[in-house]
């Protein structure tokens, strides 16, 4: 089911909890086209108005070079009478950044909705005196979907290049320039590009296979009767397409357009997650072992939720959907319908093999006419790609993932583990492992402090870092913070591929994993620790964290006393120890056990003992706190107490009488003060005002406003100068003091008695918030209120929402913001 795929990250690492991070933000926005050139230390970044070099082994370091690309106020004007917004539009947004050859970069920007390419030096780093026509390469919006790849000197792109053009894949900067049809049947239809993917096939192929470029998007959906669509009618659907690298063309049909262009239907098995936001892969160095990770979001009529799946596909998966049957489109049903009629020779779409060069066919523009007609209407495939499975690796609900990438690390097993970097909407990343069928989320990290998707992200092996893209800036996080976790427990509880236990910390397995080859998973030379697969083996007793500081507390019969324990793992489960006997979570009044910490309310003498609070998660028991709790009994009345035995007794007696002795002198002299400031009041009132002294011409002169003068109404429209209500009450005016000395109010007529105390609340709102305690309680030293919960519902329709939901979550909450970090012996 879904919700067994809704995986939990066990760890929660919040913004001002970072280590190691590094963040490049200049007076610009849109840190969002990212390339690495690992070997030579640079990441490239394409941003408004602007291209940098930054040092990838410390992107803040300032050795940052800068071209400053804006557009020319001309082109921002007309991009403003257009009708364009001058605040994000009408910029130069850099939307492509690759390497050209050797020596030069190709970068294109829309340049204010008049996009242009330039070749740029990389050595010198600096504009070129010619730019080139950009409208075949790069979008004119910069908020529109686009995709694109330099391969062997061609660029090959994906996007809607005009304002009044349809999407289209185009290859330029080669000698045979290609696009794809649209006519009589549109190829795309309102597609927006996510991703594009190059696989060479050609490397070792038996049957002399070509490279293909593939594309992922979403678009529009028509009328399909495929499987899926019997049972859900969505309204885009997402897609992946594929050219061959050597298509040039057809010679009279299908000239300068593309003939290996197919596409088939990327299903993720979960209704409405249609949307495709971020496609990552994997080869390990064999194209026959390529992998794609999707990540798909709710469909737009799901505005009012949010979640995500993530689905693996193979190359496989994909090779069978293309060589499946193919659709058709039935102008008389308007419906795509499967094509069972006879397919020509050589197999339309496909790219030039062996097979077809011995039948004469060198070349795309070689190919029968019968094939290139049928190409032209048949380019759509039945079959769709299936997921790895059967099923996605994840679905996460409050989550909306915008973009991903993808790692292969191999572990000390021996066994080859796929990391994904999932970044969302409001600037986290989950970092996850793929185990089987299945994703352990290791962490969630925040990386901006302000919530805002995550634009791109690169991986670098050399510098094991993750870059990071956004509207704000450049942000470098480490692969794996392995010195977060503390204890071995911690570190095999992560599953984190990046990190194992050395026997004395948790460290990083950067080459170690590389150059031991294992005969034993949970052991080697080396003496690192990891266990990826279950997460729990391979730690000895005393690997742990070992036994934490004991902390007294002491409290009198009565009060209440909060034993704090902190649980690191959010997939964790506490456990409280009293002498030796588990405490259980529910069931007694007067031990609570909550996400903060262990409860006791009403202490008696009986809870005085040892406490131990441990960390519970897949079978591994972690000491994480222990208390030693006194309660001692309640200090005897009568005679008896001048009797006690000990000194210690006798002094704390005379405490309690110096203290009560302290109280009561002063109740009684603030009784006497309020008996003379009640007299003079009354003296006062006779006159009309208060006057304490001689009064002062060039003050403020404030004036009391009782709740009877509140209750008989605000008269807001009344005259400015009329200050006095007809009761007597005086209504307070803001504003600056005056210049001069205030006239003498009149004297005020006869106060009209109270109004009659309010109804008493509905006997349904007398449970939950309203029948909080009157009185305030004692815990270590501090007062609070106790927030009863109910076991049941409340019945009352003015309830939304139930107060026990809403006050679990706020307990969530504290979790992660706690007032006082070090709590110890409290005074009796």
């Amino acid at each position: 089911s879904t919700t067994d795929l809704d995986a939990t990250p066990r760890t929660t690492v919040t913004f001002d909890e970072l280590s190691g991070v590094r963040f490049f933000s200049m007076h610009t926005l849109n840190y969002s086209t990212l390339l690495l050139e690992d070997d030579q230390g640079i990441l490239y970044v394409g941003a408004r108005g602007a291209i940098f070099a930054l040092n990838s082994s410390d992107v803040a370091d300032g050795s940052h070079r800068t071209i400053h690309w804006e557009a020319s106020p001309e082109k921002r004007m007309d991009c403003l009478q257009k009708g364009k917004n001058n605040k994000t539009e009408c910029f130069n947004h850099v939307r492509f950044l690759q390497r050209l050859n050797s020596t030069h970069l190709y970068a294109c920007g829309t340049y204010a909705f008049h996009p242009l390419c330039a070749a740029i030096d990389a050595n010198r780093f600096e504009l070129p005196s010619h730019f080139e026509e950009g409208k075949e390469k790069c979008p004119y919006d910069p908020a529109r979907g686009y995709t694109g790849l330099i391969v062997d000197g061609g660029l090959y792109t994906a996007t809607r290049y005009e304002f009044r053009s349809l999407p289209d894949i185009r290859r330029n900067l080669h000698q045979r320039p290609l696009k794809t049809e649209e006519s009589p049947l549109h190829w795309l239809n309102d597609a927006e590009f996510v991703a594009s993917v190059l696989v060479q096939e050609s490397k070792n192929s038996p049957v002399g296979d070509d490279d293909k470029i593939y594309y992922f998007f979403t678009e529009r959906a028509g009328e399909e009767t495929t499987s899926f669509y019997d049972k859900s009618q969505v309204a885009r659907v997402a897609r992946v397409a594929r050219v061959c690298k050597s298509d040039v063309g057809g010679k009279k049909i299908l000239q300068r357009k593309w003939t290996s262009f197919m596409k088939a239907r990327l299903v993720c098995y979960i209704p409405y997650y249609e949307v495709l936001r971020s496609v990552g892969s994997l080869d390990a160095g064999n194209w026959a072992s390529t992998v794609f990770y999707a990540a798909f979001t709710l469909s737009a009529q799901w505005r009012t939720m949010e979640a995500s799946a993530v689905c693996r596909y193979s190359i496989s998966a994909v090779q069978h959907a293309f060589e499946g049957p193919y659709m058709e489109y039935q102008d008389s049903a308007r419906k795509w319908s499967r094509y069972d009629g006879a397919v020509p020779e050589p197999r339309p779409g496909s790219c030039i093999t062996d097979h077809s060069r011995r039948k004469g066919y060198n070349s795309s523009q070689d190919l029968p006419n019968s094939v290139l007609d049928f190409v032209k209407l048949h380019p759509l495939m039945f079959e769709e790609v299936k997921p790895a499975g059967g099923e996605p690796l994840l679905v996460k609900k409050n989550v909306a993932y915008s973009q991903l990438a993808v790692d292969r690390v191999q572990a000390l097993d021996g066994h080859y583990y796929d990391v994904l970097f999932m970044g969302t909407g409001d600037g986290w990343i989950h970092k996850a492992v793929v185990v089987g069928s299945g994703i352990h989320i290791v962490d969630e990290v925040q990386v901006f402090r302000d919530p805002q998707p995550v634009e791109s992200l690169v991986i670098s092996h050399v510098q094991r870092s993750l870059y990071v893209g956004a509207a704000s800036g450049i942000m470098q996080v480490p692969l794996a913070s392995c010195a977060r976790y503390a204890s071995c427990y911690d570190c095999i509880l992560a599953r984190d591929p990046y990190c194992a236990w050395d026997g004395r910390a948790c460290r990083a397995t950067a080459t170690t994993a590389r150059a031991v080859q294992l005969k034993h998973p949970m052991s080697c030379s080396a003496g690192l620790v990891q266990d990826i697969q279950s997460g729990n083996k391979g730690c000895r007793s005393s690997s742990g964290r070992g036994f934490p500081t004991w902390k007294n507390r002491t409290v009198l019969q009565g009060d209440d006393v909060l034993l704090p324990c902190d649980q690191r793992s959010n997939l964790a489960r506490a456990v409280w120890l009293l002498n030796g006997s588990q405490v259980p979570g529910a069931g007694q009044d007067r031990l609570r056990v909550g996400v903060d910490g262990l409860l006791v309310t009403d202490t008696l003498p009986q809870h005085s003992g040892e406490y131990r609070c441990y960390s519970e998660e897949r079978g591994l028991r972690t000491l994480l706190a222990a208390y030693s709790l006194s309660v001692l009994p309640e200090l005897p009345r009568g005679p008896t107490a001048a009797a006690r035995p000990h000194a210690a007794s006798q002094t704390d007696g005379d405490v309690k009488v110096a203290y009560v002795s302290a109280i009561v002198a002063l109740v009684v002299l603030c009784a006497v003060l309020s008996a003379v400031l009640l007299y003079m009041s009354c003296l006062e009132k006779r006159k009309g005002k208060y006057v304490l002294g001689e009064p002062r011409p060039a003050s403020v002169e404030l004036q009391t406003v009782s709740a009877n003068c509140l209750r008989k109404g605000r008269r807001e429209e009344e005259e400015e100068e009329e200050l006095t209500y007809p009761d007597g009450c005086l209504r307070i005016i803001p504003g600056e003091a005056p210049t001069a000395p205030t006239s003498p109010v009149k004297e005020l007529p006869t106060v009209v008695p109270p109004l009659p105390p309010p109804p008493p609340l509905p006997a349904e709102l007398t449970n939950g918030v309203g029948a909080l305690p009157n009185v305030l309680r004692k815990m270590n030293g501090n007062s609070y209120m106790l927030l009863q919960q109910q076991e049941e519902p409340l019945a009352s329709p003015l309830y939304s929402a139930s107060f026990t939901e809403e006050l679990s979550k706020i307990l969530e909450k504290r979790k992660h913001t706690q007032l006082v970090e070090k709590l110890d012996e409290s005074s009796v």
